[in-house]
């Protein structure tokens, strides 16, 4: 399971979900049982029956971030489409942008507020040899709150070419979002609403927290060949001591940890790189694919993924190619809804 083809696989296109279910915990759930190499069909709402009360699920309480811009050179009036990635303590924007004709350092761009009206401008920097580029806000604003103020939300092409709704802030965010700094969302966590997680601690289920910024990397296709010759993304995480210990207290109990979504397990994983849980905070550039050997989790719940990407190999790196493939096609034969906003799976 070395090569980029052998990740492959066709989906209607009508089986990309556009917009979230009324109510997140509807979604369906296909458990998959690697000890019975079975198929189950459920739904979130039944994580309750499934979730022993002794497990643990680790989420991402990123929060994302209202990412998208807006808005035009000042000095021609060119319309420019960017997308914020990250700033730094000093209010240093990192950027990418897109306009007709060659930008150049020194030149600001106005930044326009969902209504159309002209905001604040960015004075491009410096651009790196990646294609982003360094800029400052002008005036200096708070980086959150200016962002609040022009920013959209960040959806991927696949759900309405990136055109988002005002539903979208609330929707394409966990409920348990906290710290703001991701350009895409943990969408596994998409399904849980307070309730179901106030019953599933109730019958004793840790829910446990880290935090993966979640970066425009996340969701791109891997352009090698070959895996081996993938460059990985890297993403800013921390794991604190709380977690580990929850953890700890989970396994000592006899519990499964339950990685919720990839971003999570790519960040335990990476916290358990030197053979036991401990915190970590830091960049992380993990790969996950065969032959990984898995140290922090017994279980994940995830979305379907998008062909050709590090999502999808970790996933099948962990469920097993056969049983994963078979776990697709079923879901693709009983029209499960697919991506960002789309159904999920457990992985037992």
């Amino acid at each position: 399971m070395s090569k980029l083809d052998q990740y492959d696989y066709d989906l209607p296109r009508d089986l990309i979900a556009q917009h979230p279910l009324s109510h997140r915990a509807d979604a369906r759930l296909l458990v998959v049982d690697r000890s019975s190499n079975s198929l189950l069909h459920n739904y979130i709402r039944d994580l309750p029956e499934i979730i022993e009360p002794n497990d643990c699920l680790v989420v991402n309480d990123t929060r994302v971030v209202p990412a998208r811009l807006v808005g035009k050179r000042t000095k021609t009036g060119g319309r420019w489409e960017g997308l914020f990635l990250e700033a730094d303590a000093g209010g240093i924007w990192r950027v990418l942008g897109k306009t007709r004709g060659k930008l150049t350092a020194g030149e600001t761009i106005t930044l326009v507020d969902a209504e159309g009206n002209d905001d604040t401008r960015i004075r491009l920097a410096a651009k790196h040899s990646d294609g982003t580029w360094i800029a400052r806000p002008e005036p200096p604003e708070d980086t959150w709150a200016l962002l609040n103020r022009v920013g959209r939300v960040p959806l991927p092409p696949y759900i309405r070419k990136g055109e988002m709704v005002a539903s979208d802030r609330e929707r394409y965010q966990t409920v348990y979002a906290d710290k703001p700094g991701a350009v895409a969302a943990p969408t596994a966590g998409f399904h849980f609403t307070k309730r179901l997680l106030d019953r599933l601690e109730e019958q004793g289920v840790t829910v446990a927290r880290l935090t993966l910024h979640v970066g425009l990397g996340t969701f791109r296709p891997i352009a090698a060949d070959s895996l081996a010759e993938h460059e990985m993304h890297s993403e800013w995480g921390t794991v604190d001591r709380q977690c580990v210990e929850q953890i700890a207290a989970c396994r000592q109990k006899g519990g499964r940890v339950i990685g919720v979504g990839t971003t999570s397990i790519r960040l335990l994983e990476t916290a358990a790189a030197g053979g036991r849980l401990e915190p970590f905070t830091g960049h992380t550039d993990l790969f996950i694919r065969p032959p990984f050997e898995f140290r922090a989790i017994d279980a994940m719940l995830t979305n379907f993924h998008l062909p050709r990407t590090t999502l999808l190999v970790l996933v099948r790196t962990f469920g097993g190619d056969e049983l994963m493939r078979r776990a697709y096609e079923e879901a693709i034969r009983e029209e499960y809804r697919f991506y960002s906003y789309g159904d999920a799976m457990l992985i037992l």
